[in-house]
């Protein structure tokens, strides 16, 4: 335990054995939990949202938030769906552009909150409407059906209980991980988020941390879009409109602080495989599925108040030990 202490933090380490013992349970109460389809489901589903989640987990790491990530993945899926059906645009095209369109609202982002110094809160969520506004204007809420068969069978593939979809996700975050972790960007754009009064002192690219954080965070959602399109097989204008909760439940569970300065890739995942396995479980207890909105506030909350409680706790001790003692020779 102690070995496993040290190679895992200690957030994801307690999420992990939450996910072992949540698993072991389902499986003893539902044995029908680890049946093909039902994994296939349960980890197409998590393949999507997991990349939602990294995309908020990305921007929090500069102590900025994205409230568009839905609006700009269901834009990129409508887009990809429209060249393909109505245009005839060859499929790869098709996917490109709609993967450029994703960079380029995370740019916009960027550039947004970079220059007018706006609180990313009122900025994103001021695009996030415009993003919407975009594809209902487009589509006038009528999906685009019969997208290409190479897409549609995509996103119901897979390898016994592994979805192929399960295979674009970790490849992504393994090298999202590998960016923050390995990258001088990547660990700038940490530095940036953990102090940026003192990153601007030391000359560090604030600009460019910010708009790499919210490029990435908008490809990511563009991803997840281009996923729900396939496994849908059509251009839903409603894509993404239930990402929000998602987006913040995985890093926050997963230890980022809203502040700013860590990004938890590890601890993100757990978590989003934590809420896999609640929706899950009460679909297969035949629970009323609105309580997973319930269960994942809670757990929010949770994770902020003991997020909260620890930082407390730390700074109490800094203060305690950088005090001068009774008596001391000044």
């Amino acid at each position: 335990m102690l070995r496993l202490r040290g190679l895992v933090p200690g957030v994801a380490l307690g999420l992990l054995l939450i996910d072992l013992v949540g698993m072991i349970v389902l499986s003893a109460v539902r044995p029908q939990f680890l049946s093909d389809y039902n994994l296939f489901v349960t980890g197409r589903d998590l393949s999507i949202l997991l990349l939602v989640a990294l995309a908020q987990m990305i921007v929090l790491s500069l102590g900025q938030m994205n409230l568009s990530i839905g609006s700009i993945g269901g834009l990129v899926a409508i887009i990809e769906s429209g060249l393909m059906v109505r245009f005839g645009v060859p499929v790869p095209v098709a996917l490109v552009a709609g993967l450029l369109l994703g960079i380029a609202c995370g740019v916009v982002n960027g550039l947004l909150v970079y220059w007018t110094k706006i609180n990313s809160f009122v900025l994103t969520l001021g695009t996030s409407y415009v993003f919407a506004g975009i594809n209902l204007g487009i589509t006038h809420a009528t999906p685009f059906y019969h997208i290409p068969n190479e897409v549609s069978s995509f996103g119901q593939a897979r390898f016994g209980p592994i979805p192929f979809m399960a295979a674009v996700t970790i490849v992504l975050t393994l090298l999202l991980a590998g960016f923050l972790y390995q990258v001088v960007l990547g660990r700038q754009l940490l530095a940036v988020g953990g102090n940026s009064v003192a990153a601007r002192l030391s000359g560090l690219p604030i600009r460019r941390a910010t708009l790499t954080a919210h490029a990435i965070s908008g490809f990511l959602a563009a991803v997840a879009g281009t996923m729900l399109m396939a496994q849908l097989g059509q251009g839903q204008p409603t894509i993404g409109a239930t990402w929000v909760l998602p987006s913040f439940a995985g890093p926050i569970i997963g230890g980022a602080a809203l502040s700013g300065g860590s990004a938890p890739v590890l601890g993100t995942v757990l978590a989003m495989v934590l809420i896999s396995l609640i929706d899950d479980g009460l679909v297969l207890v035949s629970a009323d599925p609105f309580w997973v909105e319930f269960l994942i506030g809670a757990l929010i909350l949770g994770a902020v108040v003991l997020g909260r409680t620890h930082l407390g706790d730390v700074r109490v001790f800094l203060r305690i030990s950088t005090a001068r003692p009774v008596g001391s020779i000044r």
